[in-house]
């Protein structure tokens, strides 16, 4: 604070305490005034009123009321009037007796040591009354009712009475006859001051304002020199003055600013030196500042790149580029770490190893680049519907995990850590299952792909990389050989069948050197006239050791060996040699159909058929091509005009297998086909569900009516047959009739009406 608001300050206060002084002598006095005002009224209305003595001494209760009445309205402070004997003994009363004494000891208490004659004012609490206690209390005020008759005398008569009142000088001595007890509550002699304390705080707030306005102006004047004297400071300290300052003011203050125009002087040589100084030290910060920037984004953009070319390192090491998933290397480095710690923390491990059933016909089909986007999607669903529990591996994640990666071609790998049992394990191989075979729409075309999966249990099956991974692929085969589209846990007995396996796939590589294969043939009946209309050449393997080997176990394994052109290839000029032979010896087969894989079906294949014709000069229309609904998923017209190329060449085109593929109907209007076969699973399941049975009547109903000829194979019943015969299939073929038979057994089938008999036998149904 300074020194002007110090002396404000106390003038101000000292203002302040004589304004309260005199307010609290003023409300004090007139305090005191009005409770004195009070009481003079008080005494002076008793002593007007001499018809109290008779009242008293009558005992008059309703004159008494009247006057008390009177004393209570007279003025606000008066809260209750009571009348009292000279006992002290309550004569009659008014108002708020409530509060104040009653009793003979409270009168003692009010009269206290006065004589008897004279009135006395105490004091007492009102516990019930006040506002914080300061109006709750009560004064009472005791006035002595003094008599000319003595009230010790008895039956005094009224006209005595009027006499002494009227002639009090002829009266001797006056007698105390009785008591007025007035009580007057302190609050309301408070408030009756109210009026004066007002003017009182009026006049002393004036005074405090009028004493601080004339210090303020006094001190103002005498400190006004050294406030400029303190801005003119802090105007130097901050900078702002630079010029030498005029004064105006003599003596010491002249001295002062002298002395402050010599600082200012002084202050503005050393500024122009520091400017000079900061500017020269300025540049160089800025030169080296900009140096050092310029090397720190060198820096920057050097770590950078090396960042990212480790990155890259570790992703083409480490992942694969297709799908993003850990490749081969990160799989076996991150399993092996599992393996050990597993081992040493006694918890199992789960290896699903994961083949995609027919991936190199869809390659074939639709192309590299269309096998890739599988892929992709593959590597996607296997990501997303294994768990966090599971742990899925992708590049873009922190640390390098393995639960989904992909070793190669179409085979990935799913790791399982810290399962509680094997159960868990196909558990999340049936999932993975349950989430591939959804539908994928890869460039435009529908595709539903099947896995064949195999799991391995660490430490059971293997303790280490090579063991696990092994016992796991040796599962997944067996899963593919069983039926596809399922998955198998690994035990020791698929060894064997693993060695038997490599066997076989070494044998069948020198089956076609040796002459092994040999073509069976199944007769196609027409049941009109009992005759063979056409035969299907079934492949077989005749084994020198296992003798015959039937075709759904070689001719996936040829399929998965690439060599199914080879083997398609032999049966193709062998099922034609053969028709060549049987027209040399007279008989007539009006057709041999010979099946058509998948893998084979391309430009070369159609090439091939043209070539084999010409070498073994077999008429076209006798050789048809069964043909799978694989090979028409993909409805384009190189399909057509694939079809078209055949046909040219005069060979007929069936349709084998229909109904159990995933191609729409509509391939039946647009492709040149010839024959319809309505398949074994369909005939063999008619009376068992309805709706087997609906479907063969639909084909059939569908064939007819556009014009293409119906073969039902797989019929072994003649409840098969006669369902068959009443819906308008007459061609039939299975086991009814002949099993597969080589070309010897089939010669005498061949005669006119062979199968006549039989389906006499059989019965019209």
């Amino acid at each position: 604070m300074t020194v002007a608001g110090k002396i404000n300050a106390l003038v101000i206060a000292i203002a302040a305490t004589a304004g309260c002084l005199l307010t609290a002598h003023t409300i004090q006095s007139e305090y005191r005034l009005s409770l004195d005002r009070i009481i003079e009224q008080s005494s002076a209305s008793v002593l007007s009123q001499p018809q109290l003595q008779l009242d008293i001494y009558y005992r008059d209760a309703r004159a008494l009321n009247r006057t008390l009445q009177a004393f209570i309205d007279s003025s606000p402070a008066i809260v209750f009037a009571k009348v009292l004997d000279p006992s002290g003994k309550t004569l009659a009363a008014k108002g708020d007796t409530t509060a104040g004494f009653d009793g003979p000891y409270a009168f003692s208490e009010i009269r206290r040591n006065a004589s008897p004659a004279d009135q006395t004012l105490t004091s007492h609490d009102d516990d019930g009354a006040g506002i914080l206690g300061l109006g709750g209390r009560v004064f009472d005020l005791s006035l002595p009712i003094l008599s000319l008759i003595n009230p010790l005398e008895k039956d005094v008569s009224r006209s005595t009475f009027g006499a002494a009142l009227a002639a009090p000088e002829k009266m001797g001595s006056r007698h105390v006859i009785g008591y007025m007890h007035l009580g007057i509550k302190r609050m309301e002699v408070i408030l009756a001051t109210l009026p004066a304390a007002a003017i009182a705080s009026v006049i002393a707030l004036l005074f405090v304002l009028m004493c601080a306005a004339l210090s303020i102006t006094i001190t103002r004047r005498i400190t006004a020199p050294f406030s400029r004297l303190v801005r003119l400071a802090d105007d130097i300290s901050a900078g702002k003055i630079d010029q030498a300052v005029k004064v105006e003011d003599g003596g010491e203050l002249k001295e002062i600013f002298s002395l402050l125009n010599t600082i200012i002087g002084n202050i503005n040589t050393y500024k122009t030196k520091m400017d000079v100084d900061h500017q020269l030290l300025s540049m160089k910060v800025d030169e080296r500042t900009a140096q050092l920037s310029k090397r720190n984004t060198e820096l920057n953009k050097a770590v950078k790149e090396v960042t990212e070319t480790k990155d890259r390192l570790r992703q083409l090491a480490y992942y694969d580029s297709l799908t993003s998933l850990p490749n081969r290397r990160l799989f076996t480095e991150q399993l092996d770490l599992l393996l050990r710690l597993a081992k040493r923390n006694k918890e199992m491990l789960a290896l699903v190893f994961l083949d995609l059933d027919n991936f190199k016909r869809i390659n074939d089909s639709l192309g590299h680049s269309a096998g890739d986007l599988l892929l992709r999607e593959v590597g996607k669903r296997l990501s997303a519907c294994v768990r966090d529990s599971d742990v899925v591996a992708h590049y873009v994640e922190s640390t390098a995990r393995i639960d989904v990666s992909r070793l190669g071609g179409d085979e990935f790998t799913v790791v399982l850590n810290q399962i509680d049992g094997a159960e868990s394990a196909g558990m999340v191989a049936q999932r993975l299952i349950d989430t591939l075979i959804k539908p994928m729409i890869i460039d435009g075309h529908e595709l539903v792909v099947t896995p064949s999966i195999g799991i391995a249990i660490a430490p059971q099956d293997a303790e280490d990389v090579e063991g696990l991974l092994k016992a796991a692929d040796t599962a997944m085969y067996h899963a593919k050989n069983s039926g596809k589209n399922n998955f198998l846990f690994y035990h020791s007995d698929m060894d064997a069948a693993g060695v038997d396996r490599l066997t076989l796939e070494t044998d069948l590589r020198k089956a076609i050197e040796r002459n092994e294969l040999v073509l069976y043939y199944q007769p196609q009946v027409d049941t009109l006239t009992g005759s063979v209309i056409g035969a299907e050449a079934l492949m077989r393997w005749q084994h020198p050791e296992q003798g015959l080997v039937p075709p759904f176990k070689f001719i996936p394994l040829a399929e998965e060996m690439g060599l199914i052109g080879i083997l398609g290839d032999w049966g193709l000029q062998e099922a034609c040699r053969q028709m060549i032979e049987f027209q040399g010896m007279g008989l007539d087969l009006p057709k041999v159909s010979v099946n058509v894989s998948p893998l084979q079906f391309n430009k070369a294949f159609i090439a091939r058929v043209g070539e084999v014709l010409q070498e073994t000069a077999l008429r076209p229309s006798r050789l048809e091509l069964e043909l799978t609904e694989g090979i028409m998923m993909d409805d384009t017209e190189a399909t057509i005009r694939s079809l078209e190329a055949l046909k040219d060449l005069g060979v007929s085109l069936s349709i084998d297998d229909f109904g159990t593929g995933y191609s729409s109907l509509s391939y039946l209007s647009r492709f040149p086909l010839d024959e319809l076969k309505i398949d074994r699973s369909f005939v063999i399941d008619f009376d068992k569900s309805q709706n087997d049975a609906s479907l063969i009547i639909a084909v059939i109903a569908m064939g007819r009516s556009m014009n293409l000829q119906l073969v039902a194979e797989g019929v072994e019943t003649p409840e098969q047959y006669h369902f068959l015969r009443q819906h308008g299939a007459h061609v039939i073929q299975g086991y009814l009739f002949s099993q597969p038979v080589p070309a010897k057994e089939l010669v005498p089938m061949l005669s006119p009406g062979y199968f006549r008999e039989q389906i006499s036998n059989i019965g019209p149904g």
